[in-house]
């Protein structure tokens, strides 16, 4: 592979070409579960850089993996240990190319750090909605390769929902040009959405043009306490039926998801007591802040006379939203801390929910006595991250090897018996293969195949991710 080597360094420069020393940023993923051996890290700089760096990958025979912050959860933009792969690093391409405000778009590249995009959106006065955990290191490109969802689906939809149009490399190492502020196209198959959400199988994601928002003249947030999740359903319906579209966020967290949080980072506030649930809610709104606080605050009021929520607080200042948010964010970070765990990202019709929890906690209770349930996530959406966590004082990485597969039959058929999916905003990635040839039906999986074949026949751009 010398040659290739040499052709690559040519392309982007030495500086860019990155083959020894230590590499574990690109080859190691977040949860620090895979780890791998690349070829090398190819770091380019413009769009006609990828095309010559896939092109000349295609040419010599070499597998690439697009990479974006890193930060995915199901092993899809890391290296496999075979030393052969070259792993394609998106982070120098992070600019925003426009920000149009007549049209509410901007076009930004795809190695633009996620909240980068939200601060020059602010800064142009408009509002770009997608946000989450990762938001200070994921990329544009990977959010849309993945499809990412976040805290805001619930008014303002999945990445893919908030992308008008893509620059793509192809696997050739050719470039389509799709890049446009329309919001109506028809004119033929919608090549977008092959891509959004692909993980990097179908093309390389270079550019984006994304929907822009006007801000919210009044933000609020609040914590709500409820004895159950029959109540937090119950009241989702209340803030929807009350709030309408206002109504941008609905977080739910049990209470071991909040207890990780207290115990491995006891510095963060935490203003209600103990619940069995609780949850977080947010409200914007075009009209003053006089006057939407005033509905949010009679919204709880009716909570608390209707018996939903035990005890609720509105945040007063946009420093205390921000901590109310960060309880919700800081989760992840504190089940990493206690170690690792049998992570689930489901979607369900949120009429099931409750159903699918009471369920399933009694189903892995009788299974694996002693395990611990992280469940947390976005219930305005339907989607759960339902983790499962060793035994106090048990050996987090055995607990994994030995129990993962049993845990995931037992969950992913309860939420295939209430109509729901295995993989709601992570991705398929490495980690999820076998689950999609499993339970995706036998004809989806044969068009996916047809797919990948018509736009990726060789092979090159990230093997075994999503199909086997």
């Amino acid at each position: 592979m010398s040659d290739l080597l040499h052709t690559l360094r040519a392309t982007v420069g030495e500086a860019h070409v990155l083959t020894s020393g230590d590499l574990s940023a690109w080859e190691r993923d977040w949860r620090k579960r895979w780890h791998g051996k690349a070829l090398a890290v190819v770091r380019p700089g413009s769009t006609a850089e990828v095309a010559a760096v896939v092109k000349a990958c295609a040419h010599h025979g070499a597998t690439i993996v697009p990479q974006g912050g890193n930060t995915g959860l199901v092993g899809g933009g890391v290296p496999d240990d075979s030393g052969t792969q070259v792993l394609l690093s998106m982070t120098r391409m992070h600019r925003v190319r426009s920000i149009d405000r007549d049209n509410l778009t901007m076009t930004l590249d795809g190695g633009c750090v996620l909240q980068a995009a939200q601060q020059a959106a602010s800064e142009a006065g408009l509002l770009f909605p997608l946000s989450l955990a990762a938001e200070g290191s994921c990329t544009i490109g990977g959010n849309l390769a993945t499809n990412a969802g976040g805290t805001q689906v619930l008014r303002y939809g999945n990445a893919r929902e908030l992308c008008l149009g893509l620059e793509v490399v192809t696997a050739q190492g050719e470039v389509w040009e799709g890049l446009t502020g329309l919001r109506k196209d028809n004119t033929g198959y919608d090549l977008r959405d092959l891509f959004v959400g692909s993980e990097g199988t179908l093309g390389v994601i270079t550019g984006a043009t994304m929907k822009l928002f006007p801000l919210p003249a009044a933000h609020l947030t609040a914590l709500a306490g409820c004895r159950s999740l029959v109540q937090a359903v119950a009241l989702l319906g209340l803030a929807q039926g009350r709030l309408g579209a206002g109504l941008t966020g609905f977080e739910v967290m049990n209470e071991f998801s909040l207890s990780l949080v207290r115990r491995h980072f006891p510095q963060l506030p935490q203003p209600l007591p103990p619940s069995p649930w609780t949850v977080l809610l947010e409200y914007a709104d075009a009209d003053g802040e006089s006057s939407a606080r005033q509905r949010f605050e009679t919204l709880l009021e009716a909570a608390l006379v209707q018996d939903l929520v035990t005890d609720a607080v509105v945040a007063e200042s946009l420093a205390q939203s921000h901590a109310l948010w960060h309880l919700r964010e800081s989760i992840p970070l504190a089940q990493s801390e206690e170690g690792l765990n049998v992570k689930h990202d489901i979607a369900l019709p949120i009429s099931a929910v409750a159903d699918f929890v009471e369920h399933t906690d009694a189903e892995l209770q009788r299974a694996f006595p002693g395990a611990r349930l992280v469940d947390f996530g976005h219930l305005g959406d339907g989607n759960l991250h339902y983790n499962v966590q060793c035994p106090e004082g048990g050996d987090g990485p055995d607990f994994l090897a030995r129990h993962e597969e049993a845990i995931n039959a037992i969950v992913y058929d309860a939420v295939a018996a209430r109509g729901g999916s295995f993989s709601a905003e992570h991705g398929i990635g490495a980690l999820k293969t076998d689950e999609l040839e499993k339970r995706k039906p036998p004809v989806a999986v044969a068009l996916m195949r047809s797919i990948k074949q018509a736009l990726d026949p060789a092979g090159t751009l990230n093997p075994g991710r999503v199909l086997r």
